[in-house]
């Protein structure tokens, strides 16, 4: 499916927004779009979200994908009207939150694009994505504790990970927001910008990633996933197998050849 058709398709979306953008028209932007809600990441608008990151990732002319929101809101959080009445059985069973696996599974850079609120599932939501950029405003926080329940989207696990064991214990035991710079400082977020030069500045992201090979781009993400999965010593050996076997590729010879002919590449994603 090409990003064409993929527009083409864009009406049947009621909950997020998609386009394609970049100079090269090779990013694939989806805004979150519940605005009256602060974007609160319900049911349907998870599945809309799963199915054009799919898409997105299976389109072969879109070399990066940007979730937004809009000034305010990222995402406020899980849809809490929603999820008010579930119990321990209906959640098990129709493993509830399981649509979010499809952010998780893409093979292609997936960038957050973070102004106003992201909290609870929206924080969640941005640390699913492979890197984090913050409008100035933009706040931060997994309330959950506030309601009587916990994080319950990888905020307990993926948080730790990036931000340390006291960081982490202080935001999800106390339920307190932290602001864009603190973000920043404790490394959850990349880089914050003014809020609107934001997307500007993720989709510049977005397009300098998109001048190497796609595959080798794929590669890289998932030796840097791997080192939150396995020990030091297993993570090298996978590095060490991910690198030995760029050198199998057509685009590893062509970047090698570009520059000691010094010219630029032209990879082929082979």
């Amino acid at each position: 499916m090409s990003s064409k058709d993929l527009l083409l398709l864009a009406p049947q979306y009621e909950n997020i927004k998609i386009d394609v953008v970049g100079t090269k028209k090779n990013v694939g932007l989806i805004q979150l779009n519940r605005p009256k809600a602060l974007n609160a990441l319900c049911k349907p608008l998870f599945v809309e979200l799963g199915k054009a990151v799919t898409d997105f990732d299976a389109d072969q002319s879109i070399a990066a994908i940007i979730i937004t929101g809009n000034e305010k809101a990222f995402a406020a959080g899980a849809d809490i009207k929603e999820m008010q009445n579930n119990t321990y059985s209906s959640n098990t069973k129709e493993g509830f939150l399981k649509e979010w696996e499809d952010i998780s599974n893409c093979g292609k850079p997936v960038i957050a694009a973070v102004n106003g609120f992201a909290l609870g599932g929206g924080c969640e939501l941005a640390m699913l994505c492979d890197i984090i950029y913050a409008g100035e405003k933009a706040k931060f926080g997994q309330p959950e504790i506030n309601i009587g329940t916990i994080p319950g989207a990888g905020g307990t696990q993926r948080l730790p990970r990036y931000v340390g064991k006291s960081k982490a214990m202080e935001i999800v035991l106390t339920g307190n927001f932290i602001d864009a710079q603190e973000a920043e400082k404790m490394g959850l977020v990349s880089k914050v910008f003014p809020v609107e030069k934001l997307l500007e500045e993720t989709i510049k992201l977005a397009e300098r990633i998109g001048t190497h090979s796609p595959l080798i781009v794929k590669m890289a993400k998932q030796s840097v996933n791997q080192a939150y999965e396995t020990t030091l010593k297993s993570g090298l050996l996978f590095e060490k197998s991910i690198f030995y076997g760029t050198f199998a590729t057509a685009d590893r010879k062509e970047g090698m050849t570009a520059f000691v002919d010094k010219r630029s590449p032209n990879f082929k994603n082979e």
